[in-house]
């Protein structure tokens, strides 16, 4: 019995980490499409233009 519940809260613990790197992964393509917008408008300003 301890041991079929040890691996219940093993794979438990398993389904939460991997779950978990999915929304990082996520939230870092989120983060990098803001980025885009953000350098996209500076480059239309022409404020970052070193020439």
């Amino acid at each position: 019995m301890k041991r079929l519940m040890a691996m219940m809260l093993l794979a438990m613990f398993s389904v939460g980490m991997l779950s978990a790197c999915n929304t990082t992964k996520g939230f870092g393509q989120d983060v990098e499409k803001v980025g885009d917008k953000i350098e996209g408008a500076a480059e239309d300003t022409g404020g970052t233009d070193p020439n």
